[in-house]
């Protein structure tokens, strides 16, 4: 199975789009591409030659650049059975279960609803990769506004059985203002307060702190730690159901 090579662009403000090529068969999705033309030019640096976007869900910037790239590179478009109607330009659909091979490179496709009620995200196993979109990100999650505090946690539970050094590939760089709430919610906990000093420093040096692992998120991020005493007790639901407790840490977090 073909390791992917991934090359991320930053793009608006915050987002990040990744080019995945598959070095033996010269195959070269776009995931997630908020823009058209600083990923083409990207695409064009490397002498890659775009053949697939990969979409994770409908949000403009995450398939804002799908048509125009489609038109430039005649690349087909892979996204969410599950929202197939609000895709620009979907040609395949895929839903949980799935399998969906980039070149030499395979992906496990999972539906993720609570973002938004269709999306899914992309675990290629051999290259140590999640494209999860706004699903999961560095020390946070996606507001949830198309889906429930249960279908998230059930989202995120696919994540955490994923192996620890998988890479995290999230869409946006929150890294910095998710950890500070993370702090707020787990204070006592010291791998947190290591990792924010971590993210300060790179962020003071313009570094992106993505990608992420599942190792280090499922140590770091409040919403796969529901069941940390620590948090529960600082947001004052001490020994309470798993959901209740990431439901209200979700809520803390949209108004923080």
């Amino acid at each position: 199975m073909s390791r992917l090579e991934i090359h991320q662009i930053p793009v608006l403000s915050d987002n990040y789009v990744y080019l995945a090529h598959c070095p033996e068969t010269g195959a070269t999705a776009v995931v997630d591409p908020a823009v058209a033309g600083p990923v083409l030019d990207a695409a064009k640096a490397k002498g890659w030659t775009i053949s697939h976007i990969l979409n994770t869900h409908h949000h403009g910037d995450h398939t804002g650049g799908n048509l125009e790239i489609k038109a430039a590179t005649g690349c087909t478009i892979v996204g969410p059975r599950a929202d197939h109607d609000r895709i620009p330009g979907i040609d395949v659909q895929v839903g949980d279960g799935d399998t969906y091979k980039l070149g030499n490179a395979e992906a496990v496709v999972y539906d993720v609803p609570g973002h938004t009620r269709g999306h899914i995200a992309y675990w290629f196993e051999g290259s140590d990769a999640l494209f999860c979109g706004d699903t999961l990100f560095a020390m946070g999650c996606g507001r949830l506004f198309e889906g429930t505090p249960g279908q998230m946690v059930a989202s995120l539970a696919k994540f955490k059985t994923l192996p620890p050094e998988t890479r995290v590939f999230c869409a946006h760089e929150y890294t910095q203002s998710n950890g500070r709430f993370a702090l707020s919610v787990e204070p006592d906990n010291d791998a947190l307060v290591q990792r924010m000093q971590d993210v300060d420093a790179a962020r003071a040096k313009n570094i992106p702190t993505v990608p992420s692992t599942i190792g280090i998120e499922l140590k770091t991020n409040p919403f796969l730690r529901a069941d940390s005493p620590d948090l529960q007790r600082t947001i004052g639901l001490a020994g309470r159901d798993y959901v209740e407790v990431f439901a209200e840490t979700r809520r803390l977090k949209d108004s923080f």
